[in-house]
């Protein structure tokens, strides 16, 4: 018998205590019988809000739902289907879409070549099945990119209309699914050094867990989470977001006529009188200046002509620079004995013959790593150098990892 809706109760509440039942154990097929009337019309934000409430309002880890994803999306399935985000070309959904169905495809080779790997008694019989893996493995490295899109451009949009929680999911899915990606690749490349049975296990056993969460991590963002996004966000939101993935770039897979025409928006930054505008962003004068002196390191800038046009301020100079320097030419800023090469230098860089030089020196006790950078607009045409120099002793001391928390 279907669950009576409350009297005061939303469709999100209803959809919660479906939620809370899938948690505290009920089956499946007896929530879908139960709760069958709210499930005719089931809205992807809805679901999307409750699961956020279960761990914001709840206190429910979100491991704990992202663990039961699986058994949510067995009861909404059916409903959800009805609801597929669809797009124009140049859309960032259309967009991730079409990589969506690209991936699934390498996801299905490599489906098809799990039995055949597993028939497989020595590497010289899998021969064949594992140089298609690394081809495969290949494509699914080079889909970071689409996650590092959605990361970096969609989600933060989807947390700024208030869903908060399904982002940070989908991004632990990202994470599980690199990790997996990554040790399927680590086993692909020690295959010489493991005995062949051990080595097919564990292959397989990556490989079999991309298989499964691959599609299943596509059908949430298709039916929950692009669904939801295309409802929240503004055209001129979609704007912007399509111009930070074209910043960000896309798979050697991607259809071009998908991504369509890129977006800039610096201009536009201009007219709203938001400083300084850049293809990224815009910035004010005195944002700029406090950037630059908050670096970890110093900054001079000499431009075409030789003229020493700027230094930053860091809080840890590593060399004395005073302001009667701008405006001199940087080789009157030099010792004679040096001054061959750094004239070398600047000839190098202009000339192209060079983009960088590297030097590190000790001063104090301290090591200095000193670079040189030649400075080019996007026609390639050179406008000056950048001299960078760093104090790198503590960072040569670096060992293990340090992770965020």
């Amino acid at each position: 018998m279907s669950e009576p809706l409350g009297e005061k109760e939303t469709k999100k509440q209803i959809i919660k205590r479906l939620l809370e039942q899938l948690h505290a154990g009920v089956s499946p097929d007896e929530v879908k019988e139960k709760f069958k009337e709210v499930l005719k019309d089931i809205d992807p934000i809805e679901i999307a809000q409750a699961e956020q409430e279960l761990i914001l309002v709840d206190g429910i880890p979100r491991e704990e739902i992202q663990r039961l994803c699986e058994v949510h999306l067995e009861v909404f399935k059916e409903s959800l289907e009805k609801q597929e985000a669809q797009a124009p070309p140049g859309h960032p959904i259309h967009i991730q879409l079409k990589e969506h169905e690209l991936v699934k495809g390498f996801v299905a080779e490599m489906s098809d070549l799990l039995p055949k790997v597993e028939e497989a008694e020595d590497l010289d019989g899998a021969r064949n099945e594992l140089s298609k893996t690394e081809e495969l493995l290949g494509h699914l490295k080079e889909y970071n990119k689409h996650k590092v899109r959605e990361e970096n451009c969609l989600f933060p949009y989807l947390e700024k209309h208030g869903i908060t929680q399904p982002p940070a999911i989908m991004w632990s899915e990202h994470d599980e699914q690199r990790d997996t990606i990554k040790e399927a690749s680590k086993t692909l490349e020690n295959k010489g050094t493991l005995a062949f049975e051990r080595f097919k296990s564990e292959l397989l056993s990556h490989l079999g867990h991309l298989t499964t969460i691959l599609p299943d991590h596509f059908f949430k963002e298709e039916n929950i989470l692009f669904p939801a996004a295309l409802r929240l966000i503004s055209e001129e939101e979609w704007r912007q977001i399509k111009a930070s993935m074209d910043d960000l770039g896309y798979c050697y897979f991607t259809p071009k006529e998908a991504i369509g025409e890129k977006v800039i928006l610096a201009e536009e930054a201009q007219e709203q009188g938001r400083g300084i505008p850049f293809e990224t962003g815009s910035i004010t004068v005195e944002e700029v200046e406090a950037v630059l002196d908050s670096l970890p390191l110093d900054i001079t800038f000499v431009d075409k002509g030789g003229t020493v046009r700027y230094f930053n301020q860091s809080k840890e100079r590593v060399f004395p620079r005073a302001k009667t320097i701008i405006g001199r030419n940087v080789q009157q800023c030099h010792p004679q004995k040096s001054l061959h090469v750094v004239t070398q230098i600047l000839d190098d860089l202009s000339a192209g013959r060079k983009d960088s030089v590297e030097f590190w020196i000790h001063v104090k006790g301290r090591l200095i790593y000193i670079r040189y950078l030649a400075v080019r607009n996007k026609a390639g045409e050179y406008l000056g150098c950048l001299e960078i120099s760093q104090d790198i002793t503590d960072m040569k001391q670096i060992e293990g990892e340090k992770r965020l928390l």
